[in-house]
């Protein structure tokens, strides 16, 4: 099991979105992805629509596009795969046009992003506020990707982090193992 903990850097430096994925390590790492319902799909949509609204952001066609893409899929995707399906749709774009849209969807919190896959999710818990900070968990079978409120996860790692003099600046916990659909058929085959 791969427990992957990032800490932000006091000065985060932004790094220019195309230098985060290559087109091979992308479809490298492709795993079968189950979709979504079209109702579900359509309350994601309306849900960041909203969002957008609530901060006077602009949730423009292409960051709806982006958004749709993210949202139709129960697992991470990547930039390069949500270029091919909006290129596989008839829409044309740069890779900077999906990474731009990925960044606008991910300051408004709409989507987060699975670091050790360099993929991005749809938030389905939109109050992280008033609820703690979730941990993602990914399937290593299916590729779903969940969040589970875990505050005291950030708590413990605080408290631990402290004890040693330092400040910790924790922005995500990801968990990588099998989730509980995949979990039989993981026993049978006799993989952990």
């Amino acid at each position: 099991m791969l427990y992957r903990l990032n800490y932000a850097p006091v000065a985060p430096a932004r790094k220019a979105p195309i230098l985060l994925m290559s087109r091979s390590s992308n479809k490298a790492n492709a795993q079968p992805r189950q979709g979504v319902s079209a109702a579900r799909l359509a309350q994601a949509v309306e849900r960041a629509r909203t969002i957008f609204a609530e901060r006077n952001l602009r949730f423009t066609d292409l960051r709806e596009q982006v958004f749709a893409e993210i949202a139709a899929t129960n697992g991470a995707i990547g930039a390069y795969d949500i270029l091919d399906r909006l290129s596989g749709k008839g829409t044309r774009l740069a890779p900077i046009s999906v990474y731009r849209s990925i960044d606008a969807l991910l300051d408004a919190g709409v989507i987060h992003r699975l670091e050790s896959k360099n993929a991005y999710f749809a938030c389905r818990r939109h109050e992280h506020d008033k609820h703690g900070r979730p941990i993602f968990l990914a399937c290593e079978r299916c590729g779903t990707v969940t969040e589970a409120e875990a505050q005291g996860v950030f708590d413990l790692i605080n408290q631990v982090a402290r004890g040693q003099g330092f400040d910790a600046r924790v922005k995500f916990v990801e968990v990588s193992g099998v989730c509980s659909k995949c979990a039989p058929a993981a026993a049978r085959s006799g993989a952990s």
